[in-house]
């Protein structure tokens, strides 16, 4: 009896709170899920013109003092993945980001943001750029609230400083996963 009063309270408190509607897109990513060759990287023997890709998002909890943005992808042949795309301290009123804003040192970037070092080695957005013969990896925008109003990375910070940054201080996350292959 105790145990079906337990999951009853259970069912009560999820039907109660429902889940988080917060969630992230891109518009110019078509239904399949595969993010457009301009988009890629127009280096590691890939051609594409390495034009950020135009995100949007909704419903950013209430108590978000901050937002930020990563871009990974967990299928590189590294052993750890690879940070394509690091940007920390959005204002939580900014609901999206227009096409090409990754260009490392732009000026098109909300007032305050600071995009960090990626893995490729500079502080900007580099497209995907998978090796040929990969099946196609996965790429994963994540948007997070964050719980302070700035934290303390620079262009010259790792994603692994940015990653350990966002766990201690994010309060909700949501993320969205494309495909790319060559």
């Amino acid at each position: 009896m105790k145990v079906l009063g337990l999951i009853a309270a259970a069912v009560v408190t999820a039907l109660a709170c429902p889940a988080s509607a917060f969630e992230i897109s891109s518009p110019a990513v078509g239904a399949d899920g595969t993010i457009p060759a301009k988009h890629t990287a127009n280096t590691f023997g890939c051609t594409g013109e390495n034009i950020s890709l135009p995100l949007v998002w909704k419903d950013v909890p209430a108590d978000a003092k901050s937002l930020a943005l990563t871009m990974y992808d967990p299928d590189a042949p590294t052993g750890s993945g690879f940070w394509h795309w690091l940007i920390v301290n959005l204002p939580p009123s900014v609901t999206s980001l227009d096409e090409g804003v990754g260009e490392p040192g732009n000026a098109k970037l909300p007032e305050g943001s600071v995009q960090a070092r990626g893995d490729a080695g500079f502080a900007g957005y580099m497209g995907p750029c998978p090796p040929e013969g990969d099946p196609p990896h996965r790429y994963i925008f994540t948007i997070f609230a964050v719980k302070t109003d700035k934290l303390d990375i620079d262009e010259n910070t790792s994603g692994a400083v940015v990653g350990f940054n966002l766990h201690f201080n994010t309060i909700d996350k949501a993320s969205v996963t494309y495909t790319y292959g060559r």
